[in-house]
């Protein structure tokens, strides 16, 4: 409708729809497409948030995205932080696509690559480890970065090294590495605030090692290196300064009048570190970062869009990181590629309060280093899970996996996810490149 048009029907004359305030002129634009942010905590279990009844640490900005958005009861990354980072920046299982740890095919096509060649401009600001190559993150899909652990690996907290750009910076005046990076996220929004923009935000927190925060009693901003002051108590520190960071970036997108039309996703890696126990009320829950097993995989997710996603909302359907470029991509109205094989399906739907199309099941190959020989296999659903090898457990009743269930004495329920489990399985038997 041309403003004309729009402001005669309000009784409105030429001159004062000149003059009409910024919120009604907008009522007669199209929709923009939406600005899409994923953050990614690093070694952060579900057992970590607020929201999702963990109670060892405050977590007030993201119970408050929970409050405000849609909770996934049930998302699953890879056990390890580099095999999640291609599952979740390709859409592909890492069957398919995984080298070794430390590194991404530069042959991959990302999100940020398809959103980018949509019009999106695109940034990834955080930790890296994706390949040493200065050119990668553009390689990848990203107009601009700020990271850690891209081209070398110096301290990441007090004091750290960044490559910005391509170009190694140091810093020694007291400086936070996940300060500078979050503050890299919020120019960026600032200087693209325009047009639509991507941000993959990876965040560095909250891996070890576990050192203070600007916020901990004992921060010391002349404090050099990863093996000052690394004591486990300081996790909490970090979970709360991590949260903290996110509500910059919330408060950012309201100052800009940028969040109403924001998709924002939260989710974790993998599990939590090795030896931090948290509590879910009265229940500790062991980090089990590495394994292939709930504490290792379950991760939490939020998904915000004030626009267009309900308050309130709780869903219980699989998702897994393969998911993430699907839904990226559709909340964008940018079509997948048909010419490679996607195995995410999109939890858009969800994310606005329909019933989409959920997964069945969530398949995974996981291996460290890449090697097939040492890869461990399986698929599983919100009950039973199998494996290559011809394990079937009842999580329900066995979530520490120590009692395989007879197959072949299976009935009823578990015969017929047995069934579709195993199948699944054999989606995947030659999805192993030889080369």
């Amino acid at each position: 409708m041309k403003r004309r048009d729009f402001c005669a029907g309000l009784g409105l004359g030429a001159a004062t729809a000149l003059a009409l305030p910024r919120w009604l002129r907008a009522a007669e634009q199209p929709r923009q497409r939406p600005n899409l942010i994923v953050i990614m905590a690093d070694d952060l279990g579900y057992e970590c948030i607020g929201a999702d009844g963990g109670t060892s640490y405050k977590t007030p900005v993201l119970d408050g995205l929970a409050a405000t958005g849609v909770r996934f009861e049930r998302c699953y990354a890879q056990p390890l932080c580099t095999p999640t980072r291609v599952q979740l920046m390709t859409g592909i299982y890492n069957v398919r696509n995984y080298t070794r740890f430390g590194n991404m095919d530069p042959q991959q096509t990302t999100f940020a690559n398809l959103l980018r060649n949509a019009g999106y401009a695109t940034c990834v600001t955080g930790k890296w480890q994706l390949g040493k190559d200065a050119n990668l993150p553009k390689r990848f899909g990203f107009g601009e970065a700020c990271l850690w652990q891209h081209m070398r690996r110096p301290p990441r907290y007090a004091n750290p090294g960044l490559e910005i750009n391509g170009k190694a910076v140091n810093y020694s005046n007291g400086e936070y590495g996940p300060d500078r990076v979050n503050a890299y996220a919020l120019d960026f929004i600032t200087r693209h605030r325009q047009q639509p923009f991507f941000l993959y935000y990876p965040m560095i927190l909250t891996h070890a090692p576990f050192q203070p925060t600007p916020d901990s009693p004992d921060w010391n901003p002349k404090a050099v290196g990863e093996k000052v002051n690394d004591k486990k108590e300081h996790f909490a520190d970090m979970v709360a300064y991590m949260d903290k960071l996110i509500g910059k970036l919330v408060s950012h997108l309201e100052k800009l009048g940028l969040r109403d039309n924001t998709l924002i996703l939260f989710l974790g890696d993998n599990g939590t570190g090795r030896g931090i126990v948290s509590q879910m009320g009265g229940r500790p829950v062991h980090g089990g970062k590495g394994q292939c097993n709930e504490t290792g995989m379950h991760v939490p997710l939020v998904a915000n869009w004030p626009r267009a996603a309900p308050a309130g909302k709780v869903c219980g359907d699989l998702v897994d990181t393969t998911d993430f470029l699907p839904t990226v991509c559709a909340a964008a109205g940018v079509a997948v590629p048909t010419d490679r094989k996607i195995d995410g399906r999109s939890f858009l739907p969800q994310i606005r309060g329909e019933k989409g199309n959920p997964r069945p099941w969530v398949y995974c190959w996981y291996s460290r280093e890449g090697g097939a020989t040492t890869r461990q296999e399986f698929a599983f659903n919100q009950r039973y899970k199998l494996y290559a090898d011809g394990r079937f457990f009842d999580l329900a009743e066995d979530e520490a996996e120590k009692s395989p269930l007879d197959v072949n004495a299976l009935r009823g329920e578990a015969a017929e996810t047995h069934r579709m489990l195993k199948a699944a399985l054999d989606q995947y038997k030659d999805a192993r490149p030889t080369h």
